[in-house]
């Protein structure tokens, strides 16, 4: 588990490594005017509520660091990817089956459910392989080129030739 969580992270760090600060920062595309960073500023604060609630297991996703600073300066933000990482690394398999009262707000409300560690390590990985696709939309409206044909993409997305004309 840990092994796909980190190359699908380390997407986001290719891609960094690619781009300038003003594109990473861009919010200049609609509907959403959101940047790059705001995308993964937002994918990583998610795991970060999951490494800040191992302790007292309570974690709380409502409860994001929403560090500006990460969403406008591409090396910051590969730093807080590259701590991510050193996290997730740190875990034992044996850590994976350990229960947790998970709090979000789902917009109704305030909701608290139990989840295994490897649960919510899932969810955290597909919500940052869903925003990636968002960022896709980005990048594609930047006339940028993504890091890798598979940024974005779910592992279980059929595989499918379009051709365009």
């Amino acid at each position: 588990m840990i092994d796909a969580i980190e190359k699908n992270l380390q997407r986001g760090i290719n891609l960094l490594n690619k781009i300038s600060d003003d594109q990473f920062s861009d919010a200049s595309v609609a509907p959403y005017y959101s940047s790059i960073g705001c995308h993964m500023r937002h994918i990583l604060d998610v795991f970060s509520c999951v490494f800040d609630g191992l302790e007292t297991n309570s974690i709380y996703l409502n409860k994001r660091n929403r560090n500006q600073l990460v969403e406008q300066k591409t090396n910051l933000g590969i730093d807080y990817f590259e701590s991510i990482i050193n996290k997730l690394k740190q875990l034992d398999a044996s850590d994976f089956e350990k229960s947790y009262a998970v709090t979000d707000d789902l917009g109704l409300g305030v909701e608290i459910a139990n989840y295994t560690l490897g649960a919510i390590l899932m969810q955290a990985h597909s919500h940052a392989i869903h925003h990636f696709a968002s960022v896709g939309y980005i990048i594609y409206h930047l006339g940028l080129e993504l890091p890798d044909a598979d940024f974005g993409f779910n592992p279980s997305t059929p595989k499918v030739n379009l051709q365009r004309n």
